[in-house]
């Protein structure tokens, strides 16, 4: 018997082997539908089965009592968050700890990526209540929402009442520094006026990465609980597709390196300074990070009481 899942993920390369067959299951009929915002309701859904979910929202679910889903232990985005704070080009700040007393922008508070850059801040001895925070849309583009989400404090973390792009902000000296995890447009050329506040990122985030041992996790998989109540081998095939697409992803990509002139040293380096194992799905190797992730949003006071890493995910195991 094969089962049909409908997927909605983020158009993430390393799933193009799935979406071009490469990849298949005798018993998984994978769907993916590439969407530019993730789902809010996935127990709701009548158009899907499973869907790549915030990590932050999906424990909020969970400290909540659940939500009619099951999250997996398959992280499908994982990324570093030192690279994600920027500033103008002729700020003096240089240093994570140098953001201590300053106004900082946020693209949303409880987002996972900006528990992960306040996380890192905090190794640096600048906590919540050592900057003050302003949460909006980071370019006129983007669209005027809610981005405290509850948790805005009048004096500490707040939203500009004219709601200003938080670039422009930031280039008009309203703001020292901007959590955002894709850049704005214009940044990557000769002429951007703003840099990462840590000029060499790169070095922080391998020093970092010695030091805890893994790549912070973002978005994992979730499937609806009914799903995978009727067919319990579901959530070990799907994550067992989702591998394997990376894998055979990732050799691709150091063969046909020649899409980014510096492409090639960047794979180099990636598979010299990190584990073979970083980015394996699973409790056992994520454990360590799972946890650090559920104190860091109890700590932010995302999460009013702590979790523990076998309530974010009953009946996995090592």
């Amino acid at each position: 018997m094969t089962v049909t899942l409908r997927i909605a993920t983020r158009d993430w390369d390393y799933l193009t082997p799935l979406l071009l067959g490469d990849v298949t299951s005798p018993h998984l009929d994978l769907r993916i539908t590439r969407v530019g915002t993730l789902l809010n309701d996935l127990a709701g859904s009548k158009d899907f089965d499973a869907t790549e979910m915030s990590f932050s929202r999906y424990a909020s679910l969970m400290a909540g009592g659940g939500g009619g889903i099951l999250g997996i232990p398959c992280f499908i985005m994982r990324g570093f968050r030192h690279r994600c704070i920027i500033t103008t080009e002729n700020s003096p700040v240089e240093t994570l700890a140098g953001l201590r007393g300053k106004r900082i922008g946020v693209t949303g508070w409880r987002d996972s990526g900006n528990t992960w850059t306040r996380a890192a801040l905090r190794r640096e001895g600048v906590g919540v209540e050592d900057a003050f925070w302003i949460a909006g849309r980071l370019t006129a583009e983007h669209p005027i929402t809610d981005r405290l989400d509850g948790f805005g404090r009048p004096g500490r973390i707040e939203s500009d009442p004219a709601e200003r792009p938080m670039m422009e902000m930031l280039a008009s000296g309203d703001l020292d520094a901007v959590f955002t995890p894709f850049m704005p447009d214009g940044y990557f050329g000769r002429s951007a006026r703003f840099r990462q506040v840590l000029r060499d990122f790169r070095a922080a985030e391998r020093a970092y990465y010695d030091d805890v041992g893994y790549v912070p996790a973002h978005h994992i998989v979730a499937v609806k609980a009914e799903v995978a109540e009727a067919h319990p081998w579901i959530a070990e095939e799907l994550t067992r597709m989702i591998d394997e697409s990376q894998r055979i992803w990732t050799a691709k990509r150091r063969k046909y390196a020649e899409t980014s002139p510096f492409m090639l040293e960047e794979l180099i380096y990636a598979a010299r300074a990190l584990d073979n194992d970083w980015n394996d799905s699973g409790l056992g190797k994520n454990r360590r990070m799972i946890a650090d992730f559920a104190e860091e949003l109890h700590v932010q006071g995302i999460l009013a009481k702590p979790i523990s890493v076998e309530a974010l995910f009953p009946g996995f195991s090592a």
